[in-house]
């Protein structure tokens, strides 16, 4: 079973946003570590400036390093 790499509190952006509205939130925050579904880490992230949540796989998230240029 794959482990989980990301931790509760760590700020992340979603890598694919073809599938979800163009006024969905950048940022979000891991607020729970979900169980492995079909092979995959998930996670429950939220943005609390626009109270939106989610659920996310690991291979579609990616940490926010602050002060660094987004490649």
């Amino acid at each position: 079973m794959p482990a989980h790499r990301f931790t509760v509190g760590l700020s992340v952006r979603l890598r694919d946003r073809s599938h979800i509205p163009p006024n969905a939130a950048e940022t979000y925050r891991i607020t729970a570590i979900m169980p492995v579904r079909d092979s995959q880490p998930h996670y429950r992230i939220r943005n609390d400036e626009l109270g939106q949540d989610r659920v996310s796989k690991e291979e579609n998230l990616e940490p926010i390093e602050w002060g660094m240029p987004r490649h």
